[in-house]
């Protein structure tokens, strides 16, 4: 026998964060569940930090994307605004620290140039084609968004809510209830 504890699969939001057009927009749905219970309907996963220069979304466990949020605008502070140095810095502190180590939750942030996934295993990503969605519906959100630069004349905004309206519809654990926040 052994002492090791499977680690749990992560079941949640969507969050999808879209560069379009010199604009950036973070879009969530407000679903929270625990387990297989909705728990709530209207969350608020997407918020501004950073003297409201910075938008950052989460997926994963609450308490542990409130500490990340707090953590990272603190770096924020500390590297005076600039966006991919403060997210290089909490991703290595996320990484390194063993209380940090074990929150369970992956953000997107955003300025108004730059759009940003970060992980707890130190990953820091721009993506290549301006769309960054996590959560158990971003490769829905992802396919949706792609479809719409493509084929639509609609704004960041408009395909980030749309985009994320198209996952609540494939994901479980996604609804309708969107909150956008654009830079």
């Amino acid at each position: 026998m052994t002492n090791h504890i499977p680690k749990r699969k992560i079941r949640s939001t969507t969050v999808i964060g879209i560069r379009h057009k010199n604009k950036i927009a973070l879009a969530a749905d407000g679903q929270v569940t625990l387990g297989q219970t909705i728990m709530k309907q209207h969350a608020k996963k997407v918020r501004r930090i950073f003297k409201d220069k910075v938008v950052v979304g989460f997926a994963g466990a609450t308490a542990d994307a409130i500490t990340l949020f707090e953590k990272f605008e603190g770096k924020l502070e500390h590297y005076h605004g600039n966006l991919t140095r403060s997210a290089v810095e909490l991703a290595k502190d996320w990484r390194m620290d063993k209380a940090l180590r074990r929150l369970e939750a992956l953000l997107i942030a955003a300025d108004d140039k730059t759009l940003l996934v970060i992980s707890g295993s130190g990953d820091v990503i721009e993506p290549d084609d301006g769309i960054a969605a996590i959560g158990s519906g971003g490769p829905y959100a992802t396919a949706a968004a792609r479809a719409l630069i493509t084929h639509s004349n609609l704004n960041a905004k408009e395909i980030a809510e749309t985009a994320l309206k198209i996952a609540g519809n494939i994901c479980i654990y996604t609804n309708q209830n969107v909150h956008c926040e654009e830079v």
